[in-house]
């Protein structure tokens, strides 16, 4: 048997982050809203764990047990004594190390795969719980939709949605590191008290209306200042879609990926013409949101 998880990108629309602790994490009020690229992850059994990889930049995508999906099956494996002898199979259209979660997708996509393969009836808690050890922003991957994460991330929840918001994401020419990224935040941030991170109600309240313009009038992210120190160019792209129409744009998570909110599609449309032609990055494309997380397509 054979089955196929399909599980989409984010796009973080607040991403408040407090100070160092002691573990090295930051505690963050994250506001996610899953939007419509996908990854798919189809897991098969065989003699042993294997994974491989297909779509844009497959290539960079990790093929050894560091893979998140491959780390899933492992984890869920050895929860229920069962040998993680699958091949995983990820055909990939999240950009790779843009900000996004695609690694984070595969993860929670793989999970979700191999307890329908196996039959391992894990509880919804079970799959969050090996999720948050995987990483902060699998938890999410999982669930989808709109949510507010806590912690480091992983501590959900569900948030209302009133409506379709319509994005345009620009995939720069180069990948950041997102420790990287945290490591820039703290060195800029050093000798500064930073409060303690805390969602936006205006935010809030602007998903559950559906209302665009004064979801663009909230939208936030900490980590923006890190990523434009270590990757500048990326000002540029921003600049393109806020001179083409875009009611907000902002870098998306830790980046390096560029995310523009626009009033509906014919507007997102203006902005990928006006990107694509601006010389400010490599690829454009569209998404809207919110949609659903992991989700079985088939078997």
């Amino acid at each position: 048997m054979t089955v196929t998880v399909r599980v989409p990108a984010k796009v973080n629309v607040q991403l408040a982050v407090g100070g160092a602790r002691p573990d090295g994490f930051h505690d963050l009020a994250n506001v996610f809203l899953a939007v419509g690229l996908y990854d798919e992850v189809t897991v098969t059994p065989a003699d042993e764990l294997s994974v491989t990889c297909t779509g844009p930049d497959a290539d960079q995508v990790p093929l050894d047990r560091t893979n998140l999906a491959a780390r899933a099956a492992v984890e869920l494996a050895r929860r229920y004594d069962i040998d993680p002898a699958v091949h995983l199979h990820i055909a990939k259209d999240i950009p790779v190390a843009g900000g996004m979660a695609g690694g984070s997708a595969d993860g929670a996509g793989a999970l979700l795969a191999c307890d329908t393969l196996w039959g391992t009836n894990a509880s919804r808690e079970e799959l969050l719980d090996i999720c948050a050890e995987l990483g902060s922003d699998v938890p999410f991957s999982l669930v989808g939709g709109a949510a507010l994460g806590l912690g480091r991330g992983e501590r959900l929840r569900a948030l209302e949605v009133g409506g379709t918001f319509h994005w345009v994401f620009a995939m720069a020419g180069r990948g950041l590191s997102t420790p990287a990224v945290f490591r820039e935040f703290d060195r800029m941030n050093e000798g500064v008290r930073i409060p303690e991170p805390v969602a936006s109600q205006e935010l809030l309240d602007a998903l559950a209306k559906g209302d665009a313009a004064a979801l663009a009038a909230a939208v936030s992210n900490d980590l923006q200042p890190a990523a434009l120190s270590l990757f500048p160019e990326l000002a540029e792209t921003l600049a393109a879609g806020r001179a083409a129409g875009a009611l907000a744009a902002l870098v998306s998570g830790s980046g390096p990926t560029t995310a523009f909110l626009a009033g509906d599609p014919e507007s997102a449309a203006e902005v990928v013409r006006a990107l694509s032609a601006s010389g400010t990055c490599r690829t454009v494309r569209t998404a809207s949101g919110a949609v659903p997380g992991a989700t079985v397509l088939g078997r």
